[in-house]
């Protein structure tokens, strides 16, 4: 029973963790800033050559649906990659510890003799690990492959993308209802203030500092509703 009771606590100790959080923090927070940045950006930049409602809602949606799929695409692409590579190197390590142990058992007994335990005792732990699973600890030890940084596409596509529409309705319903007259002014305040709540959540999320967040976050979408405006003027025309 007390090692039951042991086992929870340490699972759950493990879990509170922010690191934990990091894969699907990391999608759904770029998803969604570059959702309320892109669209913001290209509504501002449009709003800023035309003085109809109707050019820039269209630029705002289209922007919705093309950066939606863009986003899930791309990250479904990008971390299947990762995983054909760590796949790669689990099967290589796999022939490696059938044809070379010895060899194998050496490599690992110095890991643990850098993390700082003496070499009887590195070779004493590298000997227990092996035995218990030794293909699970090179993969962790050795390649640095763990629960938390292995690659997982379908998790992160669907992260990005739902994200991103998240964060790009934002600006798209500012499109609608916000006065068409000056409406590159109203998009600029409002995107700052979902990009506030979005550093404000992300930091509290992952556990860091929010005043910081929020400055990277609001400089950042800054220069790009900046120049996208610039990009606008730039034109000289008025639809």
């Amino acid at each position: 029973m007390n090692k039951r009771t042991n086992e929870l606590t340490i699972d759950n100790y493990l879990d509170s963790h922010y690191i934990h959080r990091s894969n699907w923090l990391r999608a759904a927070v770029l998803g969604a800033n570059d959702g309320i940045i892109s669209i913001s950006s290209l509504a501002i930049g449009v709003a800023a050559a035309s003085s109809a409602r109707a050019p820039i809602v269209l630029a705002a949606v289209a922007g919705l649906v093309a950066g939606a799929l863009s986003m899930a695409a791309g990250e479904y692409v990008s971390v299947s990659s990762q995983m054909d590579i760590e796949k790669a190197d689990i099967n290589r390590e796999a022939k490696e510890l059938e044809e070379m142990p010895d060899e194998e058992l050496q490599i690992l007994t110095q890991i643990y003799e850098k993390r700082g335990l003496k070499k009887e005792t590195a070779l004493q732990v590298a000997k227990e690990l092996t035995e218990a699973d030794a293909l699970g600890t090179h993969v962790r030890d050795e390649l640095g492959i763990n629960e938390i940084s292995k690659a997982n596409p379908l998790q992160a596509a669907f992260a990005s993308g739902a994200a991103f529409t998240v964060g790009g309705l934002l600006p798209v319903a500012v499109t609608f209802l916000a006065p068409v007259d000056r409406m590159e002014y109203w998009l600029y305040g409002f995107t700052m203030l979902f990009l506030m709540i979005l550093g404000t959540i992300s930091a509290k999320t992952g556990g860091s500092g929010i005043r910081k967040a929020i400055i990277r976050i609001t400089i950042w979408g800054t220069i790009a509703m900046g120049l996208s405006a610039v990009a606008g003027y730039l034109f000289g025309v008025k639809v």
